[in-house]
């Protein structure tokens, strides 16, 4: 008589159903499939908790599956893509020695280059090879080796970058990842087999070449290739800079912590940061009508530090600058518009008068004197407290806030009085060749760790609301950011090795019960990569300084 075979019971799409002990969580997943527009693409376990699918279910459990509609669904969906791209080079260029370097997102697809000069002809052929191990569905099998053995595989693989990262991990075990005898880490989950990559494009630009995945609001097409060149070249000349200062990725980083030079890197990169302000204040200085300096960015940009060290800079040329917080502009509380789930809706433009704030700016550049306006988020309604202003010729007004670059709030102001600047931390900084580090990534953790010290918020809180900050990015920022007279990248090489000391026990303290437990495991995983560097030769003008405290301009 056979023992009967223990069952699990898995709810799932508002539903439950038995399974026996030890099914994957893919075949789980296929008998939900037909609810799902997409193909599932991996699971989250009882919330907070995220599967592959071919993790196994031996307890009870609750499932909610995850697509190309969902964040981490696409995320998985680019990590697999990259791997089946980088194993067609391989196979392609077998004997070869080619190295193809993932960059960062350029038009929402991955910017890659190789130690080789990219044509169409070798684009068409890489192309053909990926459709021909998709098709193949070959499988993407996951192997825990030592880490000691890891070193090794990437040494042989000419995997450096790698290589160099792993020596600092005290991790014991290591996930590599093979995929038809290629072998390779990836910082994240992965699909089963490569029939789950169904669509994918390849694109010729600049150096290289762009991947690109499916668009998560239209999974049958893939979005059409709209470089944005303005912050492209910005990316680029950062990764320059990164090249030229030997500081590509975190491995290299980590080794000249150990050696003691960090100091060095730290004076560097705040040298050019200050003198690519210079430029821009020089830029502004050469057209006395430009009047009005808008500096908008996302969230954790570093604005308000930048917005004082580029009015030092204009003072320079004779100028003085008023700095103006569109946030004094807003509507009273009760008048502000509400989102979807009934909450007031602070990043949307009809938040802010746009009226008075444009009627202002006019009286001004027309030479009489404003009252200006002051919010006050306690009581939630606009001050007048006898702020007054009147422009003197030498004059400016240098303005900070999210809709700067778009013209639907300073409809009233002549083109040729305005000076638009886009400022972004767009991380220059990789984790090695193939694992690119996000730049939301490293303005979450700035946010984390300045919110947490000046607002008493924790990171749960910051998690919770990031998604929604994230919206009023792409709706309200993001569309306007090529329209600027120029970029700047306010992302520090060394930062993310400083913010990690401030932020470990911020993230530690998220209860491991709750949804944002994920996210904050995720980046407690990837700070553990990094070497911590402490803040003493950290100038008190730096950017950095706005989100780990002792900047001289408060706070």
């Amino acid at each position: 008589m056979t023992e009967e075979k223990k069952m699990v019971t898995v709810q799932a799409a508002g539903e439950k159903r038995e399974f026996p002990a030890g099914t994957c969580v893919g075949e789980i997943a296929q008998a939900f499939q037909d609810r799902f527009p997409c193909r599932i693409l991996l699971a989250r376990r009882d919330g907070n908790n995220l599967l592959e699918l071919t993790k196994k279910i031996f307890k009870d459990c609750r499932l909610e599956f995850l697509t190309l509609a969902d964040k981490v669904g696409l995320d998985v969906y680019r990590r697999s893509l990259s791997f089946l791209m980088l194993k067609a080079v391989s196979s392609l260029c077998e004997g070869e020695n080619i190295h193809v370097w993932i960059r960062f997102v350029v038009s929402d697809g991955l910017f890659c280059t190789m130690n080789r000069a990219v044509t169409q002809e070798f684009l068409d052929r890489l192309k053909k090879e990926m459709e021909r191990i998709r098709d193949g569905a070959y499988p993407i099998q996951k192997e825990t080796i030592d880490t000691d053995s890891a070193i090794d595989l990437f040494h042989k693989g000419n995997m450096l970058d790698k290589a160099k990262l792993f020596r600092y991990r005290i991790n014991a075990r290591t996930n590599v990842y093979a995929l038809c005898g290629y072998k390779d880490y990836f910082y994240g989950g992965m699909v089963p087999d490569t029939s789950y990559l169904t669509l994918f494009d390849l694109k010729l630009f600049e150096d290289g070449f762009v991947l690109l995945a499916p668009d998560p609001d239209k999974p049958g097409e893939i979005p059409p290739f709209k470089p944005v060149v303005k912050l492209f070249h910005v990316q680029n000349q950062s990764r320059h800079w990164g090249e030229l200062m030997e500081v590509d990725t975190v491995g290299d980083l980590n080794d000249l912590i150990c050696e003691g030079k960090t100091r060095e890197l730290i004076l560097a990169q705040e040298a050019l940061h200050e003198r690519q302000m210079a430029r821009i204040a020089e830029q502004i200085a050469q057209n006395r009508d430009r009047r009005v300096i808008l500096i908008a960015g996302p969230s954790s940009s570093g604005k308000t530090t930048f917005s004082h060290r580029l009015s030092t800079q204009l003072s320079i040329h004779g100028l003085k600058p008023h700095p103006i917080p569109m946030d004094d502009f807003f509507k009273n509380r009760e008048d502000t518009p509400k989102d979807a789930d009934g909450k007031y809706d602070f990043e949307c433009l009809e938040a802010i008068d746009s009226e008075l704030f444009s009627g202002c700016m006019a009286d001004l550049l027309a030479g009489k004197d404003v009252q200006l306006p002051s919010f006050n988020f306690l009581t939630g309604e606009r001050e007048y407290k006898g702020k007054h202003l009147k422009l003197q010729p030498d004059e400016i007004l240098v303005i900070e806030g999210i809709h700067g670059l778009n013209d639907a709030l300073t409809y009233s102001l002549p083109a040729e009085n305005k000076f638009k600047i886009y400022i972004s931390a767009l991380t220059q900084l990789n984790l090695d060749e193939h694992n690119r580090i996000p730049t939301t990534d490293g303005r979450l953790l700035r946010r984390i760790v300045r919110d947490q010290r000046t607002r008493g918020n924790s990171a749960k809180s910051t998690i919770a609301m990031w998604p929604s900050v994230r919206r009023g990015e792409e709706n309200y920022i993001f569309p306007f950011q090529e329209s600027a007279d120029v970029m700047f990248n306010s992302a520090l090489i060394y930062e993310l090795a400083v913010l990690r000391t401030y932020a470990r026990p911020v993230l530690f303290a998220v209860p491991r019960d709750c949804p944002e437990w994920e996210e904050a495991k995720r980046l407690l995983k990837f700070l553990d990569f990094f070497l911590p560097v402490q803040p003493d030769d950290i100038p008190a003008n730096s950017l950095v300084r706005e989100f780990i405290g002792g900047s001289i301009y408060g706070a």
